[in-house]
């Protein structure tokens, strides 16, 4: 069975940084794509980034040039490095992987960016 767990969450000052982790287990697989989305306080879930087939990465705006989507494929991890964070960042951040015939989802992993 495919999970994903994700890490890294937590709470920091703006400006900060924090890296998310995203371990897949129950492989192997072959992914069509992978990212992250957030899901903020009385918001609709949003695209962060995300990888598709053919190695494209799309970013949200807001995060554009701010935050890197990487993976690691030895360890079956993909990343999330956000720098420069900002109070509006502040969500719950779900990962996903696409193995073609389904897509999976992580638990989520709550940012908080404090004033």
């Amino acid at each position: 069975q495919v999970q994903l767990v994700e890490s890294g969450g937590g709470l920091v000052q703006t400006g900060g940084s924090l890296r998310l982790s995203c371990a897949a287990s129950g492989g192997p697989f072959s992914l069509y794509g992978f990212g992250w989305y957030r899901r903020a306080p009385g918001k609709s879930r949003e695209l962060v980034a995300v990888i598709r087939s053919g190695g494209f990465i799309t970013y949200a705006d807001s995060v554009k040039g701010r935050f890197t989507l990487f993976r690691d494929n030895g360890a079956n991890t993909q990343y999330l490095q956000m720098n420069s964070l900002q109070p509006e960042d502040t969500a719950v951040y779900y990962c996903y992987a696409d193995l073609g015939w389904r897509a999976f989802w992580g638990q989520g992993t709550q940012v908080t960016v404090a004033l």
